[in-house]
């Protein structure tokens, strides 16, 4: 995974409520166990009609939005606990996801993979929608060491897990974490056997 510590971007909003994880990335995508390609079908059933022609009101079809981060209406990641729903988001190449509120199961997911879930309270996110809508090319910084996000004048603090955060931060996934470890572990090994 790629190290995490400062994200300075420009923000695509989708100001939708409730976004499931089957909005995310339908089931009839799910064959696949690799994470590469799910980036291509994020959001599907919104981006495309039935001939597969991209929707132009839709925010990811509109190159007047770009950037790294997505911000989201409440309750982001809602229903099923499918971990391809991560692996979309980071393929199509976010690295953060603002909302007032995660699913748990889809926060957990999230962090795991890399993708960062910035929640902050209702208003600031309204405010941070309403300036992104107003303004495409607003600039929002993520600063994971201060747990801090912000756009122009505006700025708020989230919560992380602190282990979670050491491994966004070093690039680690679990398994790299203890790999990390492996010198206290033979220590310890050595000292007990």
């Amino acid at each position: 995974m790629e190290k995490f510590i400062t994200l300075h971007t420009t923000a695509i909003p989708l100001p939708i409520e409730n976004i499931d994880t089957d909005q995310i990335i339908p089931a009839r995508f799910l064959k696949a166990t690799n994470k590469i390609g799910f980036g291509d079908n994020l959001f599907r059933d919104w981006r495309y009609d039935k001939e597969n022609n991209p929707k132009e009101d839709f925010v990811l079809n509109n190159t007047t939005f770009t950037g790294s981060i997505l911000v989201a209406g409440d309750n982001f990641g809602c229903g099923s606990s499918r971990e391809h729903a991560a692996w979309s988001l980071t393929d199509y190449g976010f690295k953060a996801v603002v909302s007032s509120y995660f699913a748990d199961i889809f926060k957990g997911n999230a962090l795991n993979n890399g993708l960062l879930p910035v929640q902050v309270s209702p208003e600031f996110l309204k405010g941070l929608l309403a300036a992104i809508q107003e303004n495409p090319a607003t600039q929002v910084t993520i600063d994971l060491e201060h747990q801090t996000i912000s756009y122009q004048d505006e700025k708020e603090g989230f919560d992380i897990d602190g282990y979670k955060k050491m491994c966004l931060m070093n690039g680690y996934d679990d398994i790299d974490f203890l790999i990390s470890k492996k010198e206290a572990i033979e220590a310890f090994e050595a000292q007990n056997s």
